[in-house]
């Protein structure tokens, strides 16, 4: 339900949608969560292009996106080539309002170009990480029934290997005559296609602790809505700003941090293709980078890097991604002068909505609800729990949870808040402290990994019987995935073969760096797995497995090579 302070803004209207698929899977209005419309700017018409929006009133030859090699993209060029992109879409390959189209490359103008387009003609944008493997593909391409794709040359082979059935697949920054970007197309402006605010623009992608991946689908004024709370209160860029930061466009951090938020301040964009720690520190000194997104696991590296890089022109550090550990914020302060901006977002929510800035920073606080958002803290019934008590953390506001056709919409939306899956503690000023996460999602250098989805890929391999995928501890990552395994009698543990076979099939990031090999899993009389037992802490612990002389055997195995 929605509630707000301008009447029918806020109910459902006319879609422009031709392909009715994304409204038809929406949750019943029952299960929707209460969405607040409480700041004058949240009052959006009825009728609302996104991308139209996004695009609209910056002097064409402002610059708009950069690369690392100096290229420059102004507003007035990136309009030029937003439009041809829908021509294409439109005119040249049938894509109809309402239809999804799957976007997969690196961090690009072009890649930002085809979610621009995408937008702009009405379809709803589906954008994955150039990491994920044609099983991942596959399933996604399944839940939102894709048809199109528009994907890197670079990236398409995992793409074609999905299979995915009906699946066109056009690509660009190639030198083929049917790429995306030498196909025949009208120069002329494209006009926008009257979107109703609330037709549904984009579905991105989160792994639940099931591992089968939910859509969390998200309308037009919701891509608004995020850079009109926490952009412009907390963050407040100017039209001079450069942003930069690690997350890719396939991640709503990124998506928000790298176009929505500067586009809709009318300034630019650094769009690194390779944005780890030690590509970062070089470019914010080249570019002049004044903006920065990434996660606590990149500021702990760079602290670690030589200080031999001008990074003065730095005024606004954002953290999301994961827990911002008070010790890496006063190292980076101390560093750089700089308080960094942490924050707490989700996918259901699109971006983030608690926060803070300035003088109301607080190491080890997540800070205070984003203009716009209200936030609480509750136990397993919904109940407000006392100031200084932990539970679950519920919000709501301009945005909220709208899985695309799945059960989980229940345990996400309850009595018209959003559960994120946090535990927090509300202290009596109203700042809020991260404690832990509530269920089994492990958090690995700002990367969400469902344990679930890693077994379910381990248990494809022909010699693993069972296993069990948990997070430890780590102080550079946060947490890093382990994976418990039981083996074929006779098979002697093979990590690194493990890993390749893993590697296969999931993103690197979601693979094991420790792989325990045990005799049996600890299960309950009734033979429920207890997954507790596998726990860092667990008392006692599991025994590995008695594998013989061989030194890497019955001990846990860490892997290299795979990112930070």
């Amino acid at each position: 339900m929605d509630h707000s302070d301008h009447g029918d803004a806020a109910r459902p209207t006319t879609s422009a949608h031709v392909d009715s698929f994304p409204r038809d899977r929406l949750p019943p209005q029952d299960q929707w969560p209460e969405l607040r419309f409480d700041l004058p700017e949240l009052r959006y018409p009825e009728r609302l292009n996104c991308a139209a929006e996004l695009l609209a009133d910056t002097p064409g030859e402002r610059p708009a996106f950069r690369t690392a090699t100096g290229d420059v993209w102004t507003y007035g060029e990136l309009r030029a080539r937003v439009d041809r992109i829908a021509h294409v879409l439109t005119s040249g390959l049938g894509v109809v309002p309402g239809n999804r189209v799957l976007l997969r490359g690196p961090t690009t103008p072009w890649l930002a170009a085809c979610w621009l387009a995408v937008l702009k003609a009405g379809a709803v944008a589906v954008t994955v990480l150039a990491q994920q493997r044609p099983h991942e593909l596959s399933t996604i391409c399944s839940i939102a029934r894709v048809q199109y794709a528009l994907c890197d040359i670079r990236s398409v082979d995992d793409l074609a290997k999905a299979e995915v059935p009906g699946l066109r697949i056009v690509t660009y920054g190639g030198d083929a005559p049917d790429d995306l970007l030498r196909r025949d197309a009208s120069a002329e402006p494209f006009a926008p296609v009257d979107t109703a605010a609330d037709d549904v623009a984009l579905i991105a992608f989160t792994s639940g602790t099931t591992g089968r991946p939910k859509g969390c689908m998200h309308v037009h004024r919701d891509v608004l809505a995020i850079a009109d709370t926490f952009s412009k209160h907390v963050l407040r860029p100017r039209a001079e700003d450069v942003f930069a930061g690690s997350p890719p466009l396939g991640f709503t951090f990124g998506l928000g941090g790298l176009v929505v938020f500067p586009l809709r301040a009318g300034a630019s964009a650094l769009l690194l293709e390779q944005a780890g720690p030690r590509q970062l520190l070089p470019a914010i000194a080249e570019h002049r980078v004044s903006v920065l997104f990434t996660a606590p696991t990149a500021y702990r590296a760079m602290l670690a890097e030589p200080a031999a890089y001008d990074i003065s022109s730095l005024r606004r550090c954002v953290s999301a991604g994961e827990n911002l550990p008070a010790a890496t914020w006063r190292a980076w302060y101390d560093r750089t002068g700089l308080r960094v901006i942490n924050g707490i977002g989700a996918t259901e929510l699109l971006h983030i909505f608690i926060s803070a800035a300035d003088d109301d920073v607080r190491p080890g606080s997540t800070g205070v609800p984003v203009p716009g958002w209200q936030a609480r803290v509750v136990d397993g019934a919904g109940r407000t729990v006392p100031d200084g008590e932990p539970g679950l953390l519920a919000v709501r506001g301009p945005v909220g949870c709208r899985y695309l056709s799945d059960p989980r919409q229940r345990e996400y939306v309850r009595n018209g808040w959003n559960i994120t899956g946090d535990t927090y503690v509300r202290d009596s000023d109203g700042y809020f402290r991260f404690v832990a996460r509530a269920d089994d999602m492990i958090i690995s250098a700002g990367y969400n990994i469902a344990g679930p989805e890693v077994e379910d890929a381990l248990l494809r391999h022909p010699d693993v019987v069972e296993t069990a995928v948990v997070g430890r501890p780590d102080a550079a990552r946060g947490q890093v995935v382990v994976a418990y395994t039981v083996l074929r009698p006779g098979v002697r543990p093979d990590s690194d073969g493990l890993r390749a076979f893993l590697t296969s099939e999931l993103a690197p990031y979601k693979c094991p760096r420790e792989f325990v090999f045990l005799d049996a899993l600890p299960r309950t009389a009734t033979g429920k797995l207890q997954r507790f037992r596998l726990r860092p802490d667990a008392d006692p612990p599991p025994v590995p497995m008695d594998a013989g002389p061989a030194p890497a055997q019955g001990r846990p195995s860490t892997g290299d090579g795979r990112p930070a």
